[in-house]
């Protein structure tokens, strides 16, 4: 089968929202390389080895591809997508040279092609992610395999923000929590959260795409009993229109004691307006989300909501300069910053609902 493979060169400040805006034009499929230059500051403490560049991309640059049915007009979609890359510096998003091009390849030389370059990889004193095409014995009895098929498009859990995230559920899970994942991706962070001792995940996201690879990850790991996908973001799904009325700190209309006769203290799932069962009891004890920071901003209110008091907010997908922008929201929302954590150029924050 041929796709069209549309090439944008960019920079990595701009890769999340200009994949977002292949997928509004239509592409089936992203692949994102960043700069393997050994100037960037890594990470090594868990024993990863950079003895040598990944690729020749300049220093915070990177390439971004999307691949388009062969059927369709590519000089339209190009012409769509230009301008719409462009107005991201209005936004304060630098997307760099942001250089176009597309040309016709065969469905074998990119839906597989990057599996070479995917190869277990610990991200934490317990945590390895393992593709599921990968042989690898654990080399202690406390380590934690994560089971993974990222698809075409939602990650392979080896960029900084996910490595963040893992890092801060692994502080913050004791054992028997319930958490919400916003923006589940591939589903690596709800696995995660799983392997280290949490009760159950209510996993989210948008994209249909999405939802079924999250599906998929969480069936290879053998966690649907726990771990509970739904396509929707967090305020369609756990409060509705009348979600954002609901005074900060106060459970959400649909958690509240006396819904479908069971409490807020109990064990058992909730329902919402007929929607499915969340797997999780609401108000829970940790949400975690790795988004893009402009997105992140726009919930913070709802996350809230979301927690039990002295429950924890974990965000990510964070570059450098949103830093400050993500603090601000999650203050005035009611949060405690607790701490930020950094990875090359990208930032975690962990806060605290007061």
């Amino acid at each position: 089968m041929l796709w069209h493979e549309v090439t944008i060169h960019t920079t990595e400040e701009a890769q999340e929202m200009i994949s977002n805006l292949l997928y509004e034009a239509g592409t089936g499929g992203v692949s994102i390389e960043e700069s393997g230059t050994l100037n960037k500051e890594r990470d090594t403490r868990y024993g990863e080895l950079y003895d040598q560049p990944l690729n020749d991309i300049p220093e915070g640059e990177a390439v971004i591809k999307g691949y388009y049915s062969e059927t369709l007009n590519m000089d339209a979609i190009i012409e769509e997508l230009a301008p719409r890359v462009e107005e991201l510096r209005e936004f304060g998003i630098d997307p760099g040279k942001a250089l176009i091009s597309w040309k016709t390849v065969d469905e074998e030389e990119w839906a597989h092609a990057w599996k070479q370059y995917f190869k277990p990889l610990r991200v934490s004193e317990r945590l390895t992610i393992k593709p599921t095409w990968e042989e690898y014995t654990p080399e202690s009895p406390d380590e934690a395999i994560i089971e993974l098929d990222p698809g075409m498009a939602f990650g392979t859990g080896t960029h900084p923000t996910t490595a963040l995230c893992l890092r801060a559920l692994e502080k913050h899970i004791r054992g028997g929590e319930e958490v919400i994942d916003v923006g589940t991706g591939s589903g690596i962070l709800a696995v995660g959260a799983m392997l280290l001792g949490a009760k159950s995940v209510l996993a989210l996201d948008l994209d249909p795409v999405a939802v079924e690879s999250a599906r998929e990850n969480v069936e290879l790991n053998k966690l649907q009993h726990a771990i509970t996908v739904q396509e929707s973001d967090l305020l369609t799904l756990l409060g509705g229109e009348g979600a954002s009325d609901t005074p900060a700190g106060e459970m959400w209309p649909s958690a509240r004691p006396g819904v479908n006769g069971k409490t807020a203290e109990t064990d058992a799932e909730v329902v919402v307006s007929g929607e499915p069962t969340l797997g999780v009891t609401l108000p829970v004890q940790i949400v975690v989300a790795n988004i893009l920071a402009e997105i992140l901003v726009l919930f913070t209110d709802d996350v809230y909501r979301a927690l039990q008091p002295g429950g924890i907010y974990i965000t990510s997908g964070i570059y450098k300069d949103k830093e400050e922008l993500v603090k601000q929201a999650l203050l005035g929302s009611g949060f405690d910053i607790k701490e930020v954590s950094r990875e090359e150029d990208w930032v975690a924050i962990t806060a605290g609902k007061r």
